[in-house]
């Protein structure tokens, strides 16, 4: 039987983040890594594999050489069975792993409409993280020209601009208002929408899906609620993941009623031996404290950290208070990004809230070749200032300017604070010290709270 201090099963963000803050925190402690695949790939990575990227070998995490260098222990193998009672992981080939703490770090599956007729046919595919079948599945993809996309959320879009790139004759179908509407309020959605229409997708919102259509055993076309008919060659199914919990459930973990594992701030889970970080994770909005089903890798490796600095001793300061959901992606020259709630949700939720937006440009003089416009749009708790949510807009400096947006609801911080803070600007890099959109939109939220302020 092998032994280790720390067993961490699943090497994709979390467990790579749990593995690195675990040894760099307790580097006399003995850290294995059990990962089911030879080669991980990089989960935000997988859309461009069908089209910016050659193939999927260009989208592989270096984890065997993180772990090697660090001299963390890793093998290729699968977890059987864990023996809570003894501490001990039985693998599928009958090996034995006995551990002191153990890491669930075991992520998430695409979500399978099996309600849905024809979710089955040859060529619907949903999309996994697991290489193999991505292969399969590009490799299927060569000769299908015309291509559905069922949802328009990340994945969904990603996935439908790469294909256009690609040649695909691409249709992407949504139930709701907008492409990204969970994400972003709807005057963001809208433009990227329009943008995604205007590279050549085909977008169909407020569309439900009745059935998917085969002859021969192969997919023939879409069936809308509406009765219209999408051809269709391919169908990719891009409806969500679900938390990968199987092992968890089986090993008399407890399973929150959405279907995580349940973990404490410390990313404890009820045995005081194991731990879960990731998408199999329970999580809750850093702002709602309502339980959340966000799944994101940034989120992930937060939690990878707090779980790796947590593993033998506590520290009070040390805790995972939320996600804050923090998302970004690129639609051509375009960026969007979103942290915390949109205004739309702020007031679902019952918040009291003024917002302030501000379109700008990303660098000084205007006239700078690269030069993009930059929206900034904040959502502001009325009362206290305290800024809760924030959306942006632009080119590429919008990757960035959504981690600030997110280090700035995370801290707390009000728009009297930022307005007084100092930042600093430079003509090919940023905006006008003068007309710095994140600056200016903090200006107009405040502005709004005195107004109202006034009228009360």
């Amino acid at each position: 039987m092998q032994n280790t201090d720390v067993l961490i099963i699943g090497s994709s963000a979390a467990g790579l983040a749990t593995a690195i803050s675990g040894k760099n925190n307790y580097p006399d402690k003995k850290f294995m890594v059990l990962r089911k695949e030879d080669k991980v790939m990089v989960p935000c990575g997988i859309p461009y594999i069908f089209g910016s990227l050659e193939n999927s070998d260009q989208n592989i995490m270096p984890a065997g050489a993180k772990f090697d260098g660090l001299g963390i222990d890793h093998q290729i193998c699968e977890v059987k069975e864990v023996d809570r009672q003894n501490k001990v992981c039985t693998l599928t080939d009958g090996q034995q792993i006995q551990y002191e703490k153990l890491v669930m770090a075991t992520g998430s599956t695409p979500k399978v409409p099996t309600w849905m007729e024809g979710h089955d046919l040859e060529n619907v595919f949903t999309i996994p993280k697991n290489k193999e079948v991505l292969d399969m599945i590009s490799k299927n993809l060569n000769g299908l020209n015309k291509v559905v996309v069922i949802g328009g959320g990340f994945i969904g879009v990603e996935l439908s601009d790469e294909l256009n790139k690609a040649g695909k004759e691409v249709k992407i179908v949504e139930i709701l208002p907008h492409v990204l509407n969970v994400a972003f309020d709807t005057e963001f959605a809208e433009k990227a929408e329009n943008i995604l229409s205007d590279r050549g997708v085909d977008v169909r919102t407020n569309s439900g899906v009745k059935k998917i259509n085969g002859e021969g055993g192969k997919v023939a076309s879409v069936e809308l609620e509406s009765g219209e008919k999408l051809e269709a060659d391919a169908v990719i199914l891009s409806m969500g993941y679900k938390p990968n919990v199987q092992l968890a459930k089986d090993s008399g973990l407890k399973i929150t009623e959405d279907g995580f594992i349940s973990v404490d701030e410390y990313m404890r889970t009820r045995d005081e031996s194991i731990v879960a970080v990731g998408d199999c994770a329970e999580k809750r909005h850093f702002v709602t404290r309502k339980r959340n089903g966000v799944m994101l890798a940034s989120t992930a490796c937060a939690e990878g950290r707090i779980a790796g600095m947590n593993l033998f001793k506590l520290s009070a300061i040390k805790t995972f208070s939320g996600t804050i959901s923090i998302y970004s992606t690129a639609i051509g020259d375009y960026a969007f990004g979103t942290a915390g709630l949109t205004e739309e949700e702020a007031r679902e939720e019952n918040f009291d809230v003024v917002t302030g937006s501000f379109e700008g440009m990303d660098k000084h003089p205007g006239k700078l070749p690269g030069t993009h416009k930059q929206i900034v749009k904040l959502i502001v708790a009325r009362e206290s200032g305290i800024i809760i949510g924030g959306e942006a807009l632009g080119g590429v400096s919008v990757g960035e300017l959504t981690n600030l947006l997110g280090f700035i609801i995370q801290s707390r911080t009000s728009v009297h604070t930022l307005l007084i803070s100092q930042i600093g600007t430079q003509p090919l890099l940023t905006g006008s010290p003068a007309a710095y959109p994140l600056m200016k939109a903090a200006e107009m939220a405040a502005k709004e709270i005195k107004f109202n302020g006034r009228l009360k």
